[in-house]
């Protein structure tokens, strides 16, 4: 299992509860383990970034092939990023331990870090092998999987422009809650139980 030990994108801090954001490839498992580990925590909140697109009930622009997002698309990811962090700060100020989860990649990883500015957070990348999450995990989604091109491409343009970035995980041979067991080592995070 590769697993390398990077430091947090910025260290949090003792004062106030951290914001752990998740990213990594479609299908990674980011929601489950984002979901599992804002629960270990006494006051824990997980934001999703695919709910903040599903509150655009009409002229939702999603991005259908792989490469950046265009237009429209574009604007309305950005916004969607843009209000995950406007909400994680949010909750932060109010006491709670966030836990963030998106695809945050390339250009839109320095966004997400200017939308956090000021705030404490780390950076958790969930990086399953490709093969695993085209063969294991799209077959039990709930939610549709784009398909094997846009794993593959998400999974390059990852490894290309987030290495050396945050804390990685290769969460192939792993259950989410041996994952979120790694998560709170690592940042030596408190638990709740």
């Amino acid at each position: 299992m590769m697993q390398e030990r990077l430091q947090p994108a910025q260290a949090a801090t003792s004062e106030r509860p951290p914001i752990i954001l998740i990213t990594g490839i479609q299908a990674a498992g980011k929601s489950t383990v984002a979901r599992l580990l804002a629960q270990r925590f006494e006051r824990g909140v997980h934001v999703e970034g695919d709910v903040l697109q599903h509150m655009i009930v009409a002229g939702g622009e999603g991005v259908q092939e792989p490469g950046e997002p265009r237009g429209e698309a574009e604007r309305q990811y950005l916004l969607r990023l843009k209000h995950m962090c406007l909400l994680g700060i949010s909750f932060v100020e109010a006491g709670f331990t966030v836990v963030l989860d998106d695809i945050v990649l390339g250009g839109s990883w320095p966004y997400v870090q200017e939308q956090l500015r000021g705030a404490p957070f780390s950076l958790v990348v969930l990086a399953p092998r490709v093969e695993v999450v085209a063969q294991q995990r799209d077959l039990s989604r709930a939610k549709r999987p784009l398909g094997a091109a846009w794993a593959v491409y998400l999974d390059q343009v990852l490894r290309a422009t987030m290495t050396g970035v945050g804390y990685w995980i290769d969460s192939s041979d792993q259950t989410p809650e041996e994952t979120v067991a790694q998560i709170l080592l690592q940042l030596s995070l408190d638990q709740s139980g």
